[in-house]
């Protein structure tokens, strides 16, 4: 199955039909000599939190922009509920929309900056105050109308950007990295209030950030995106367990990578040899990803948090030599090294039982399911 053919559950949002439906088919944008988006096809559902994930450089602002109608793109084509919009002025889309930088018009009240969309759309000034009252009640700062930008908080500027792009009721509200200046306890609350306001009103989202953490927390699913193509797009959960490249493995949370040998395939996986392991361990098909040929090399992902430490005795466990042992809180990073020099990083909870020290020799285990095998088309 293509990446963009990933299903997504039917969030409440997408029940309640407030959103549209996104169809982008075989999008492409340059920039010189730079492919920024390379042939990209993607499905939103109505009602959707979809967030574009990726490194620097790797194309989410452009589709962004390109759905937004402030670039048009090479090749391609966009559609909202069907309706073909790609080359369409951006006035003309009705798509809201929220920048890094909020953008606010320093010298108008709060509620002037809300209903200014409206008025440059014709509507009456008794309209427009009215639903931008309503706009500033949604996202919580009623009774701020009167207030200057300048006497508001960078949280609450942020809203008042939400309540201008939501005030005319589009079906699609685009969002370009708008946490980004927060501090960290104030966009985990803004987190909370984009994923309440989406769910209140049962608009379509696409949100563009370069933070895991963020989009794992926010989206229903996330479309990974590296020199502009999709990677994988699916829920965070998938994206997390089940990474289908060894770029996406290593690009959402930790991950420790590690040689492999591959040696005998079998009916329901391989036997793969570790560097420091005693005996071949088993890999269920499930855990093998791309072409893995018997007798070649593979590259082995495992994630810090499923190692656990033993005896360096037990066949199962790869003998290793403790490095560093690093408090960080609610967990102990206990770096390694493998006979052949890898290092790998296990992340122990319960830090007041973590007894080892550097230099001491352990045996690393984890579950059998917790392995991935990269083979040569799955390592890149």
């Amino acid at each position: 199955m293509s990446p963009a053919a990933s299903a997504s559950p039917r969030t409440g949002a997408e029940r309640a039909g407030g959103g549209g439906a996104i169809e982008i088919r075989g999008l492409s944008k340059r920039f010189g000599a730079v492919r920024a988006v390379d042939e990209v096809s993607l499905s939103v559902r109505a009602g959707e939190f979809l967030a574009l994930l990726g490194p620097s450089g790797s194309g989410k602002t452009s589709i962004l922009m390109s759905i937004a109608g402030l670039e048009l793109p090479d090749a391609g084509s966009i559609a909202i509920d069907g309706a073909d919009l790609t080359y369409l002025p951006a006035s003309q889309r009705n798509l809201g929309m929220v920048f890094q930088k909020y953008t606010l018009f320093p010298h108008l009240t709060v509620l002037d900056n809300v209903a200014f969309g409206l008025k440059m759309r014709g509507a009456a000034r008794a309209e427009r105050h009215r639903l931008a009252e309503q706009a500033l009640a949604t996202v919580r700062l009623a009774g701020y109308g009167k207030r200057m930008p300048a006497q508001l908080s960078g949280g609450q500027q942020q809203r008042v950007a939400l309540a201008r792009a939501i005030v005319y009721r589009p079906k699609v509200l685009l969002m370009d990295e708008p946490l980004s200046a927060l501090d960290r306890n104030l966009r985990e609350q803004m987190q909370l209030e984009i994923k309440r306001l989406q769910a209140q009103l049962g608009i379509t989202v696409v949100f563009v950030t370069h933070d895991q953490g963020e989009a794992l927390t926010m989206a229903d699913r996330v479309a990974i995106l590296h020199q502009g193509r999709i990677q994988q797009i699916d829920a965070p959960q998938a994206l997390y367990e089940r990474p289908c490249t060894r770029f996406v493995a290593g690009f959402i949370g930790e991950t420790n990578f590690l040689p492999a040998q591959i040696g005998p395939l079998q009916a329901q996986g391989a036997l793969v040899q570790l560097p420091g392991a005693t005996r071949a361990r088993q890999v269920r098909s499930a855990g093998l990803i791309g072409r893995v040929v018997a007798g070649g090399t593979a590259l082995a992902a495992l994630r810090p948090e499923q190692i656990t430490l033993g005896h360096p005795d037990d066949p199962a466990a790869l003998r290793a030599c403790v490095s560093g042992v690093i408090y960080s809180g609610a967990t102990v990073l206990c770096i390694a090294q493998l006979p052949d020099g890898t290092e790998l990083r296990a992340r122990l909870p319960e830090p007041s039982r973590v007894t080892v020290s550097a230099g001491d020799h352990v045996g690393l285990l984890w579950p059998d399911e917790a392995l991935r095998i990269y083979g040569e088309d799955g390592a890149q």
